[in-house]
Order: C-alpha cells, then structure tokens, then sequence
C-alpha cells in the first residue's frame, strides 16, 4: 500500500470496518454459545473503528464546507489550494470505500452463508428481531442482476449496511446544508465498481447507468480516486500537528475530547 493510499484510513474505517460489524452481528446469533459470546465481545472494537471513521469523514466534510461557505470558492482546484479537501475528491474516495466494502460480502446467493445459516452457526442481523420462523424453508429475498443492460431489482445483509451506511452519508450532508452549500455526497449504485457477485463483469456508473467498457473506463476518473487525488490527500497529511488543542487545517475540532474531557486534554505525556 503506497502512502497516498494509507492516508484513505478514515473512510476506511468507517465503511470497511461497517462490514465487520454486520458479519460479527450475524455470528454473534450462532446457535454454538462460546462463538456468539465471543463475537458480541468483539463487536465493541468495531463500534470504536467506526466511530473514528464516521466522525472523522464528518469532521473532514465539516471543515471543507466551513472554508468553502467563508471563501465561497467552489471550484475544487481552488478549495484544494485554500489546505482543505474538495467535495469532489471526498465524493470519489467514498464511491471507491463502499464500492469495494460490498464486494466484502460476497456473492449474492452463497452455499456457505446457507450451509453456515442451517447448522446453526450464523444467523441474520438482528435475527431475533425478523418476524418470521427463522427456518425460512419457504422464504425469498428479491436479488439484483444485471439483464438486457438493465438493472432488475435484488442479498440480505448487504442491504442492511447499505442503509445504516445511507444514515452516516445524511450527517455528513447535514455539516454541508449547515453551511448553506447545494452540493451533497450520495452513495452509488450497489452495481458500480463491483468485483463480485451479480454485478462483476459489468460497467455501471455510479447512477446505476449500464455502460460499455470503453465509455466506463473513458470516464471512471470522474468517480474514483487518481493518483492524484491520492498524492494531494498524502501532501495534506505532511505537516505534523501535535500540540494538544491544535488541529491539521483540513478537518474541524471534534466536539469535545475522549470521554467528555477538554479538546486540549494532554492524552500522552512524555516525562
């Protein structure tokens, strides 16, 4: 992993480590009592994971919003010289994060998640809440794929991250309308970018728009990060900010520290 891409540890911790957590929820419901004990353990360290990246996006997206409002410079290449992150490259690193999270699942239909479901050893998220028998001997769920180059509506669990990732992708619109910007981040389509399941093989734009292989890979510099969106987020991460209470330029103060303490709170000292 080159340091351009290390710099991505944000967004990946809050989507990536996301499917950690829908993974561990499902074991956590195993019928084998030391597994389900064991994975509700571990899900407290996912909760952390992803509250370091849902907030830091948040406070990336925050801090960007608040120096385009009060330079009200919008063009991206402008906002990158004022030390902050463009919406636009925020926008294509968060297509990147979740399109490659959904590959995390795997295929739609899967032997072993069923093999896995009927021994016992892994349940639904949130099983005991489902209203059903929880045999599902006579049960469907609609799946996606791609037919005559269109999308005909489709996984379970996949479905339930897409809409508590849906949830996260609103509070960090609510930091953009706070200051009084049009623009918003959306998720793409479930088929773009996607190397496994229905909709590997394909070429789908980001609203879902079935392409050719030319025109996807003529345009994918509009949707994924580039080298040079890489190298500009690694220049950012240059400068070290160590004082206690001060901040890099390109993401906003959270709102209070650890557990409540002062922002400026000394965490390590060195004696």
């Amino acid at each position: 992993m080159t340091s351009g891409r290390r710099s991505a540890s944000i967004p990946r911790a809050g989507l990536n480590d996301r499917d950690g957590k829908f993974q561990l929820s499902s074991l956590a419901e195993s019928g084998f009592d030391p597994l389900g004990r064991t994975c509700r353990f571990m899900l407290t360290e996912e909760a952390h994971h992803m509250f370091v990246g849902d907030t830091g996006v948040g406070r990336i997206v925050q801090r960007t919003a608040e120096v385009m409002a009060a330079s009200r410079i919008e063009n991206p290449d402008q906002v990158r010289d004022l030390g902050v992150i463009d919406l636009q490259t925020i926008q294509r690193y968060l297509n990147f994060h979740y399109s490659v999270t959904l590959d995390l699942f795997g295929s739609e239909v899967s032997s072993n998640a069923a093999s896995f479901f009927t021994s016992g050893l892994k349940g639904r998220y949130h099983e005991t809440k489902l209203q059903d028998d929880h045999v599902l001997t006579d049960l469907t769920y609609p799946l996606s794929e791609v037919a005559d180059g269109r999308l005909a509506d489709n996984a379970r669990l996949r479905d339930d991250y897409i809409h508590e990732v849906q949830l996260g992708v609103d509070r960090w619109n609510r930091h953009i309308a706070s200051a009084g910007l049009p623009d918003r981040l959306t998720l793409p389509h479930k088929a773009f970018h996607r190397a496994i399941g229905n909709f590997a093989g394909h070429f789908v734009d980001p609203d879902g728009r079935v392409l050719t292989e030319d025109e996807w890979h003529a345009r994918r510099r509009n949707w994924l990060p580039s080298e040079r969106d890489y190298a500009f987020v690694q220049s950012l991460m240059s400068g070290r900010v160590v004082e206690p209470g001060r901040f890099a330029n390109w993401i906003a103060p959270p709102r209070s520290g650890v557990n409540n303490r002062p922002i400026d709170f000394e965490y390590v000292r060195f004696n």
